[in-house]
């Protein structure tokens, strides 16, 4: 097979475009307006993280000089990257982080992790920056902790901080078997890893979960056969009359599976005038449902997407209220602004409302048809006092919170990343203190073992689970 463009340019040490992602640190972003450094991933070419860095030639402070004193593992503050979709909120990084933005541009996500896209740094005292995947690179025991190895010695999760303002592509993520499967097979044919229609940009799953920070409107997960069915039955949607009769007749997963492949499939121009009927027929509906139905026909007009709101179940978490995603699930953030926690992958199925490339055939492959009418909601426990923590069903990662009147004492077992919701935290440990303010973050190494932290508002907590 010849190599690809994106081949050449890695082998000689050029820089080859994956989407203007900008990996300076959120401070250098205010002394430097609309800089921008393009990657690409490195899971094709089994590179560790310093070794991608000297591939594509990085020179934002991706390595220490030699004989220079490495990081010690203890707790330090982070610098970390804004991804400026525009989907985001021009006002809630500045209202919940601290994050001027007199511009108004949409601040979208903080990424706080060691994804090569945009990698958190640490700065030494002496003002250079260390990616923190360079750190756990150089002693992955001390860094995560004893699971290191079962981790390939890397990060597993990414954390993230969202400021939705317009509703997110209709989306889901593929299982470890079918993101490695689609990866290699991708490979296989050539495709690029920064192609437009390229499904699986690496050969991992992405289980996630979104925590509620305001008010937060999601959709998530089929509604049952029934349920869909009724919605259908409406003179809007006569293109679909014998899909929804066949719903009614078998309501199983395969009889969903089959309806969501009719209205998936239809031609463009009945895709067009179901959306437009129904935008018509529905305008003055005071059901939610119908309410952001209306308001993605104004953003997609003509896409089927827009009719995700009937067939899919509608949430609004309450803040501090958070809600798990496993493999195969359709959904879509719609509002809001949350705390996200997932496992490190780039792997999205589109199902609509997007301008993105969207493959039918392999979402349909990946999904899970469980029709279901409702959605579990997860709210903390506390484990220990002033710690709260969330059950979730994921071996990558472990989400809590810390919130006390009181000094709490945490119990370190894993690498740890925590961000500031508030206004003041104190962090004291057998190494020393440190003070974050609103909308900092810190990294927590293993060897830490336990640490006292005063907070004032919420510290939302990253870690790995704990047998």
């Amino acid at each position: 097979m010849s190599s690809s463009p994106l081949d050449d340019m890695v082998a000689t040490g050029k820089v080859y475009p994956y989407g203007s992602v900008c990996s300076r640190s959120v401070h250098q972003r205010r002394e430097t307006p609309g800089c921008c450094l393009p990657l690409v991933s490195p899971h094709r070419y089994s590179l560790s993280y310093r070794n991608f860095c000297r591939t594509l030639g990085m020179t934002h402070g991706s390595t220490m000089k030699g004989g220079r004193t490495p990081v010690q593992p203890g707790i330090h503050l982070l610098e970390n990257s804004i991804q400026h979709y525009a989907w985001g909120s021009p006002t809630a990084f500045t209202t919940f982080l601290g994050i001027p933005n007199p511009e108004g541009t949409p601040m979208a996500e903080l990424w706080m992790g060691a994804h090569p896209k945009a990698p958190s740094y640490v700065r030494l005292s002496d003002g250079e920056r260390v990616p923190l995947g360079d750190l756990i690179e150089r002693d992955p025991v001390s860094w995560l902790g004893a699971a290191a190895p079962r981790y390939g010695n890397v990060l597993p999760f990414l954390f993230k901080v969202l400021g939705v303002a317009q509703p997110l592509s209709i989306q889901a993520h593929p299982n470890k078997e079918q993101a490695r499967e689609g990866f290699e097979r991708e490979n296989r044919e050539g495709i690029p890893l920064d192609a437009p229609h390229r499904n699986y940009r690496d050969p991992n799953h992405k289980p996630e979960v979104i925590c509620a920070v305001t008010p937060f409107w999601a959709l998530r997960g089929f509604r049952s056969p029934g349920e869909i069915a009724r919605r259908f039955t409406h003179p809007a949607f006569e293109p679909l009359e014998q899909a929804v009769r066949d719903l009614r007749i078998d309501p199983t997963p395969s009889g969903l599976s089959r309806f969501f492949r009719t209205l998936m499939t239809l031609e463009p121009q009945v895709k067009r005038e179901v959306v437009t009927t129904a935008s018509v027929a529905f305008r003055d509906h005071p059901e939610p449902e119908y309410q952001w139905l209306l308001r993605l026909a104004d953003l997609y007009p003509g896409d089927i997407g827009v009719l995700a709101p009937l067939y899919l179940n509608l949430v609004k978490l309450a803040p501090g209220e958070a809600m798990f995603l496993p493999a195969g699930e359709l959904h879509a953030y719609l509002e809001g602004v949350g705390v996200e926690l997932m496992a490190n992958s780039d792997n999205v199925l589109r199902g609509g409302c997007t301008p993105k490339h969207v493959d039918v055939p392999e979402l349909l492959r990946i999904l899970t048809f469980r029709g279901k009418d409702g959605v579990e909601v997860l709210s903390p426990r506390e484990v220990a006092p002033g710690l709260w923590a969330y059950d979730l069903p994921t071996g990558e990662f472990a989400l809590s919170c810390i919130e006390a009147d009181d000094p709490v004492e945490v119990q370190v077992g894993s690498m740890e990343i925590l961000v500031l919701l508030g206004d003041h935290a104190i962090f004291s440990w057998e190494g020393g203190t440190l003070e974050l303010s609103r909308g900092q973050s810190v990294v927590v190494a293993a060897v830490v073992g336990r640490y006292e932290v005063s907070v004032e508002g919420r510290l939302y907590r990253a870690s790995l689970p704990v047998a």
